[in-house]
């Protein structure tokens, strides 16, 4: 749905940038982030980790594809996206297309926002936003309609937010010869497509379960939103489980917890990485990747203890980008090896981590 209906994006730290409103016509707050890729806009939306933000795509062919249908694969997830609903609190753009041009397509994206009560701002200039907020870093926002009351700001750093977003009970996928633990904390489908194909056999179960419940041969600490302080009770539970034999990986959010669990400390990045095209280096070989990215938050390299080491770091801005315990038996990444929509330079992670995984069952 697209109007002339005007309204404003509204920033705390005072600037104003004015649009046309499509999708929902009503007003949202949260922390204004902004993403560099070219496609993905469906897999985007619905990817948890965005939980609480009003996403900013600087990319101007937004809306151009439309919305593929919910439809179900043969795993029984979302084939096309990475949750079950739009998880952003509002869209901006440059433009927005409503009339859309794809095989593919079930409805517009305006259609898809409206039907979930997510506003979207289109007319404005996202080069001079982006660039405001990689001067100023990420700040609270929010989408104010005209002759609609003006909504309080929300900081999703104030609360756990991993809490709002992740499975409240224990989900089982797929037969395998090795059963993974997947700890949701707003784990991506595609994560877990990654290793259902591999040959796993998995349980999801929320970020706050009794892990001894459960019976598995490896631990995957799946992406999400927010603070990873917010979910300091896991990070404990988490330094229990590095002392074991079992292989841990984390992702994304997970990458966080395990740096916390293993003794070092985490800083909010000034505007985050996110996007499509971020390079990363591989500690010791020279090997460098192209990856995907959704992040507010780093591990300081500086912080690890002994007998853990930098295993990537960003090209862009020198920050983690993965860690490892020199054994390596447990190691984690920032960027995201499943990559929808995204590069699939880094897949292999998935296979050296059920390769651990078999290797430490014996």
């Amino acid at each position: 749905m697209k109007s002339k209906r005007k309204a404003s994006l509204v920033l705390k730290d005072g600037a104003v940038f004015e649009g046309h409103l499509f999708g929902s016509h009503t007003p949202a707050a949260g922390e204004v982030v902004f993403n560099t890729g070219m496609v993905g806009y469906p897999e985007a939306i619905t990817d948890p980790s965005y939980y609480g933000q009003i996403l900013v795509l600087t990319y101007p062919l937004i809306g151009n594809y439309g919305v593929p249908s919910f439809d179900q694969d043969s795993y029984g997830l979302p084939r096309h996206f990475e949750s079950g609903h739009v998880q952003i609190r509002g869209l901006v753009t440059a433009n927005y297309h409503g009339e859309y041009h794809h095989w593919n397509a079930a409805q517009s994206l305006g259609e898809w926002l409206h039907s979930e009560s997510v506003p979207g701002i289109y007319g404005i200039d996202t080069r001079a936003l982006a660039r405001h907020l990689r001067e100023r870093g990420t700040v609270l926002g929010k989408i104010v309609v005209d002759g609609e009351a003006e909504p309080g700001w929300y900081d999703p750093a104030s609360e756990n937010v991993v809490d709002r977003v992740a499975r409240k009970e224990p989900v089982t996928y797929g037969e395998g010869d090795v059963r993974i633990a997947v700890i949701d904390c707003g784990v991506k489908n595609n994560i877990l497509r990654c290793l259902l194909r591999r040959g796993a056999a998995l349980t999801v179960v929320p970020w706050d379960y009794d892990l001894s419940q459960v019976d598995y041969d490896g631990i995957l600490i799946s992406n999400g939103p927010g603070d990873p302080e917010q979910v300091a009770a896991l990070g404990i539970r988490v330094g229990t489980l590095l002392g074991e034999s079992k292989p841990v990986f984390g992702i994304c959010l997970g990458c966080q917890v395990v740096g916390l669990a293993a003794g070092g400390s985490t800083f909010k990045l000034p505007y985050g990485h996110r996007g499509q095209n971020q390079p990363v280096a591989e500690t010791g070989t020279g090997k460098w990747a192209i990856t995907s990215q959704n992040h507010g938050y780093a591990v300081d390299g500086r912080s690890l203890p002994e007998g853990w080491e930098v295993w990537f770091t960003n090209g862009n801005d020198g920050t983690l980008e993965g860690l490892r315990m020199k054994s390596g038996l447990h190691r984690a990444v920032q960027f995201h090896p499943e990559a929808v929509c995204g590069p699939v330079d880094t897949a292999y992670l998935f296979d050296a981590f059920l390769d651990e995984v078999r290797r430490a069952r014996g």
